[in-house]
């Protein structure tokens, strides 16, 4: 087993780490940040992120194998992911972080419906193609485990920041948190909608 060169294991690593953007996680999270303690968020992020990591290890080792095996393009999944995302970037823009609850749907199925499409989405899974092609099986397998790692010890921490925040000026926080939320859902929605244009286009 070869090792490839570091500075292309550090960028296949920053790639899928900014794809997998913790802040925007936690963002998208704002309800469950909210509504569980500390460690109850905690042990909900790590099944999301157990769930999120075998199947990124999965299409970083199959590659573009996985949609030859099931009969579709690859470019037909980035469109229909593209579609996923703008209907949650609308959804936030014009309802704010509420309308997620709806999206997600029961507490009991938390773990899942975090996983996806939050953290799996057509963004998250072409990194995990791109990054097995050009490291390979054993070490794009790397770069997804420890970049999910980092993923969950950041939101992790943005949640403790917030529970501290939260109490000593909760109204302020949660306006901030509120106008954040709409930026970033704009900009979900931009990137949905190249996903849909690159789709067709590739197609």
């Amino acid at each position: 087993m070869n090792m490839p060169e570091t500075k292309t294991v550090i960028e296949a690593f920053a790639f899928f780490l900014f794809l997998l953007n913790p802040f925007l996680v936690s963002v998208y999270l704002l309800d469950v940040i909210k509504n569980f303690e500390l460690g109850v968020f905690s042990k909900i992020l790590m099944r999301a992120s157990l769930i999120s990591t075998v199947v990124f290890c999965v299409f970083a080792i199959t590659g573009v194998t996985m949609f030859r095996v099931i009969g579709v393009k690859f470019e037909s999944f980035q469109i229909f992911g593209g579609i996923v995302f703008l209907i949650i970037g609308i959804k936030y823009v014009f309802e704010g972080f509420n309308a997620l609850e709806n999206i997600r749907g029961p507490v009991e199925h938390i773990a899942g419906s975090v996983a996806m499409p939050f953290l799996i989405g057509p963004g998250t899974i072409s990194a995990s193609v791109f990054t097995g092609q050009k490291l390979g099986v054993v070490w794009g397998s790397v770069v997804v485990v420890l970049t999910m790692i980092v993923m969950v010890i950041s939101v992790v921490f943005i949640k403790w920041i917030h529970d501290i925040i939260r109490k000593r000026n909760e109204p302020l926080l949660e306006r901030y948190i509120d106008i954040t939320g709409r930026i970033t859902a704009l900009i979900t929605g931009m990137i949905a909608v190249q996903m849909i244009l690159t789709g067709f286009k590739n197609w």
